[in-house]
């Protein structure tokens, strides 16, 4: 039976990427990749599974240390809704923020997501758009539409689903069709994490931005009685954020590494 190893070197303090990645300090500085089945001297041999238990072991870490302000900004979507509901804010503003804040999202997981491909690997475009797009389109789909639809279904509610990256009706306000939005989007952050790669994206900022898109998805394309349902809303919130935005930008990008990662970054502090 073949074993496949993959080497890691230690990172030394100097040597450490700074990685803020959507976070205040998810730094993965404890597996740094340089290259599967090879042998070096500064490196040591660990296998999958090795790498596998490291790797949850970290995320774990991350999902721990961030849940608390994870929380906190599904407790202001929750004082959001409060006041949607008691305020009589019509269906149609709420709309209009969800496609507001849907679009944003996804131009900063694009950024992040192939930032820290492109600080691993030298690779070409049409990889890093492969990687840019379907970490950003999907992580971005998935905590602002899906997990809240999925919420929506297992409470009850009648709540249509939409999926802007490939809706064809046009934007509120702006009149463009929402595909073109959300993929042009994408292709901004793409290009600006090519660009210039850069991981630092305050992570209170990102939280919240998802938190919100998400909370108006509910008011969006939900009909309820909310006010009984706040408890679970503040769930599905809390996991809309807390899973794909605190894991997809250190995970997703790393799946394709192969290659030894280029001895000076621009955000490193060789």
């Amino acid at each position: 039976m073949l074993t496949r190893n993959c080497v890691f070197r230690k990172a030394s303090p100097l040597g450490t990427l700074a990685f803020t990645l959507n976070t205040t300090s998810l730094n993965p500085q404890d597996f740094v990749p340089i290259a599967i089945g090879s042998n070096t001297k500064s490196g040591k041999t660990l296998n999958f599974n090795s790498l596998n238990k490291k790797m949850l072991k970290r995320i774990a870490k991350e999902l721990k240390r961030h849940a608390p302000f994870t929380a906190l900004g599904a407790l202001t979507g929750i004082i959001i809704m409060v006041i949607i509901v008691f305020g009589k804010v019509p269906p149609q503003i709420s709309q209009t923020a969800f496609y507001t804040l849907h679009p944003i999202h996804v131009v900063l997981s694009a950024l992040v997501t192939t930032a820290m491909y492109m600080q691993y690997r030298r690779a070409k475009i049409w990889a890093a758009i492969l990687v840019g797009w379907t970490g950003s389109i999907g992580i971005a789909t998935l905590s602002d539409a899906i997990i809240p639809y999925l919420g929506g279904a297992l409470l009850h509610i009648e709540m249509g689903i939409h999926v802007p990256f490939v809706e064809t009706s046009k934007m509120p306000v702006i009149g463009i069709e929402k595909w073109i939005v959300v993929n042009c989007a994408a292709f901004l952050g793409i290009a600006l994490g090519y660009w210039k790669q850069t991981t630092k994206i305050p992570h209170s900022g990102h939280v919240l931005l998802s938190t919100w898109a998400s909370l108006f998805y509910f008011t969006s394309f939900g009909i309820a009685h909310w006010i009984p349902l706040l408890p679970f809303v503040f769930l599905f919130l809390f996991l809309a954020v807390w899973i794909p935005c605190c894991t997809s930008d250190i995970v997703y990008p790393l799946l394709f590494i192969k290659e030894e990662p280029r001895p000076s970054l621009p955000d490193n502090d060789y």
